[in-house]
């Protein structure tokens, strides 16, 4: 599998280009990923962006990359009502409108993009997902988890404390060895452990 952490700014999530094809969130600046990822695909060659959840750091750029590069947009239909909505989105915390998307595929957890199974993980917002290759042993974490224990809030529309706690104890029965979080760096030493810790900051918290 390769994978291609994309540059965004420091205030964004991490965009994660897999295979050519598909592409694990966007963040908000869309003419700075449309920018990197002409210098990398074709035309064509990008099929799907998976929308870890609905928040705007994450969705913001979504629309334009997917009309630059023909490619649909998938989600849970557990966040669609918030993607648009600037509290559900939390736009309104960055001081802009809420995206305006319209998803092609919603997910409900289970499907698979390649060698990336969807794993539905709500907590941080009611359709937050992860993305897992059993084969490769990778996990694209989204918000659910990050580095060094941290993970998602609650306290945004929709969150739920119990139902994270519940997710990130979902994501310990995996078998991880690299971790790709939705912020801050790529976790490829004691990943498992990692999101152990994130388990028992969470049940603390």
């Amino acid at each position: 599998m390769q994978v291609i952490k994309l540059k965004n700014s420091p205030y964004d999530a991490n965009a994660y280009l897999v295979d050519r094809h598909t592409l694990v969130d966007v963040g908000m600046d869309a003419h700075a990923i449309i920018s990197q990822l002409e210098k990398i695909i074709k035309q064509g060659e990008l099929e799907t962006i998976i929308l870890t959840h609905c928040h705007y750091d994450h969705s913001g750029g979504a629309a334009q990359v997917a009309e630059a590069f023909g490619a649909k947009i998938a989600i849970h239909r557990d966040d669609v009502a918030l993607l648009n909505n600037p509290r559900g989105s939390a736009s309104e915390l960055f001081g802009v409108k809420a995206p305006s998307i319209i998803p092609d595929i919603l997910l409900s957890g289970s499907e698979t993009f390649g060698e990336l199974e969807v794993i539905h993980t709500p907590g941080h917002t009611p359709g937050g997902i992860c993305l897992y290759s059993s084969l490769e042993k990778v996990l694209f974490s989204g918000d659910t988890v990050f580095p060094d224990g941290s993970f998602g809030r609650t306290d945004l529309a929709g969150g739920n404390a119990q139902k994270l706690i519940e997710s990130i104890k979902k994501l310990t029965t995996l078998d991880v060895n690299i971790m790709y979080p939705g912020h801050e760096g790529i976790v490829s030493v004691d990943a498992n452990e990692q999101i152990k810790l994130s388990l028992m900051m969470a049940s603390q918290y």
